[in-house]
């Protein structure tokens, strides 16, 4: 009853917001998208859709459809595209989703070793904003999550490719720079630069400041790294990096790196994949390379 068609057009109906963008979308007239709408909603017995201004709103009818669109063809776009693969001699498409900036940039720094290891995959880059973390996963928008958080949640294996340190970042004419280690007050007097993520997922605050009940003077998010490490060597803040991210960058600027506290700041880094895909031959393959890969470089 209901099909593939269907599927995509209840989502272009809700991504768009009018039925003249949905159908533009669709490469279809927008006679021929009422039409289809109309010939739906007389099979199931339901409106789909209401007309609000110039806009259009999903029924709650609607939004169930919706929801199943959103699990349906990410699926079906999946099996497609690995069908193509096929098809062209390879194994199969690999989509890798990066949940935070170092990560990224590690992934990055090792992707050709992947590439020169899988030969037959073709490999994918999904950036943050085209995902959804965990639940991109289970939704299949990705096969494979890069993140440095562990979030228990059934159908979710991980598997760990390293542990490192995070270290405090400053000029290096900054009054901190001739520390051996940072203190929660030392930080607490400083403007702290990080990456646009929820406060909760900042290590250097849960982990480090907050159980002493501090806060930086002030936090200013950064998008880019590069200008983040600018305004750090021009002393307009202090930022907190993975260590051997900081050891990559420190050499184009110059910048200090100090430990975090006495013993140090330590966190993991994740490949986080379904349960079902975990003897995948080439996801199995992919991991024992990352692993390699971060041993030696990380």
């Amino acid at each position: 009853m209901i099909e593939h068609s269907h599927l995509k057009i209840i989502r272009a109906l809700h991504i768009n917001g009018t039925l003249t963008e949905a159908a533009n979308n669709l490469c279809l007239s927008q006679p021929a998208l009422s039409h289809q709408i109309r010939y739906l909603e007389k099979k199931i017995g339901v409106t789909l859709w209401e007309k609000e201004g110039r806009t259009l709103r999903l029924t709650q009818a609607g939004n169930l459809l919706l929801g199943v669109a959103n699990q349906v063809l990410p699926v079906l776009s999946q099996a497609e595209e690995t069908l193509k693969a096929y098809s062209e001699g390879q194994q199969g498409i690999l989509r890798i989703g990066v949940e935070c900036y170092p990560c990224f940039e590690w992934l990055t720094g090792i992707m050709s070793q992947f590439m020169q290891q899988l030969p037959d995959v073709d490999i994918d880059i999904v950036h943050k904003f085209q995902f959804s973390g965990l639940e991109g996963l289970l939704n299949h928008h990705i096969d494979i999550l890069v993140t440095p958080d562990f979030i228990k949640k059934e159908q979710i294996y991980y598997e760990i490719i390293t542990e490192y340190q995070l270290v405090l970042m400053v000029s290096a004419d900054h009054s901190l720079a001739k520390n051996k280690q940072l203190t929660p007050e030392d930080l607490s007097r400083e403007t702290l630069l990080t990456f646009p993520i929820p406060q909760e997922r900042i290590d250097i605050l849960t982990h480090f400041l907050t159980p002493s009940h501090l806060e930086p003077v002030k936090q200013k998010k950064i998008e880019s790294l590069e200008i983040m490490l600018q305004m750090t060597a021009l002393k307009r803040g202090v930022c907190v990096l993975p260590e051997w991210l900081a050891d990559n960058k420190s050499k184009h600027f110059n910048l200090k790196k100090i430990r975090i506290g006495q013993n140090g700041l330590y966190r993991k880094l994740f490949l986080a994949i379904r349960d079902s895909d975990a003897t995948i031959p080439y996801i199995s393959k992919f991991i024992a390379t990352g692993k390699k890969a971060a041993a030696v470089h990380l």
